[in-house]
């Protein structure tokens, strides 16, 4: 007899891939005020296991609250995040990169494609595959095939990520639930808890950030347009923050609030830490 979990399908989860290390991604990622596990992903890349408490406990759709997480990550730093998602009915992935509009494919939970083939052929381009072989092998994810079904779709992906330098753990399998995901991340060997220290911690923190790896442009990194871009950030975050909340957005919600702490942070920072 067919359990609940198989009548329903999988638990909403994510994994959020940063292509960076995990001491460049910490400092970020805590700003989205989730608790997630962080660990390494191969030599240049980090993965973020989230504990999903918007989707877990809100209810808020998973898609919708990772796309915003992983387009507020990107802007934030100088690297690419690509998240995979998964629920009951769906499983896909967003790859946010800078200020462009977030790409992503979608799958039914049977394997059916539902995503459009250009949105392939511009995630390849911008994570860097080769434009033909591996390009061949990402085809055959939006063609339908009745023995594959969305969890199987997010591995084939997986599956062609090495050529890039992606190296997931393997107890990291898109589809299994997030607890088990957050224990499997925690037990690898330089994995380390995201959580938001508060205000005051997160300040300090700034003296110990390695800046270089984040980006010259970063607010809290110093020079005579910081002060400007922190408040450009602040005035960016206020009106997102707002309209998420009018649409009952998580993705927005989260984009707008990352902006706001980025740009309340360096503000904080330049008061308590004077230039000469």
């Amino acid at each position: 007899m067919p359990t609940e979990a198989h009548r329903t399908g999988p638990a909403p989860g994510a994994l959020l891939l940063c292509r960076a290390v995990p001491g460049a991604v910490a400092p970020v990622a805590h700003l989205l005020r989730e608790r997630m596990q962080l660990t390494r992903a191969g030599d240049e890349w980090s993965v973020l296991v989230p504990e999903g408490g918007p989707w877990r406990d809100a209810g808020e759709p998973v898609d919708r609250v990772v796309t915003g997480w992983a387009t507020a990550l990107a802007v934030g730093a100088p690297w690419p995040v690509l998240a995979l998602w998964w629920d009951a009915d769906h499983a896909g992935f967003t790859l946010a990169s800078g200020f462009r509009r977030p790409v992503g494919f979608v799958w039914l939970a049977s394997g059916v494609p539902v995503g459009e083939e250009e949105a392939m052929r511009t995630f390849a381009a911008r994570v860097g595959l080769d434009p033909v072989l591996d390009l061949q092998a990402l085809d055959q994810l939006t063609k339908s095939d009745p023995a594959a079904d969305a969890r199987t779709r997010l591995r084939g992906l997986l599956a062609v990520l090495p050529r890039v330098g992606v190296s997931l753990p393997p107890e990291l399998a898109p589809g299994e639930p997030a607890d088990r995901l957050r224990e499997a991340a925690a037990l690898q060997p330089d994995s380390l808890p995201v959580e938001w220290p508060g205000w005051r911690d997160a300040v300090a923190e700034r003296d110990t950030v390695d800046h270089s790896r984040l980006g010259p442009w970063m607010p809290w990194t110093g020079g005579p347009r910081a002060r400007a871009l922190a408040l450009a950030q602040v005035a960016v975050g206020v009106p997102l923050t707002a309209r998420g909340v009018r649409r009952r957005d998580g993705g927005l919600i989260a984009a707008g609030a990352l902006f706001l702490a980025h740009g309340l942070l360096s503000l904080a920072y330049d008061l308590t830490h004077p230039r000469d």
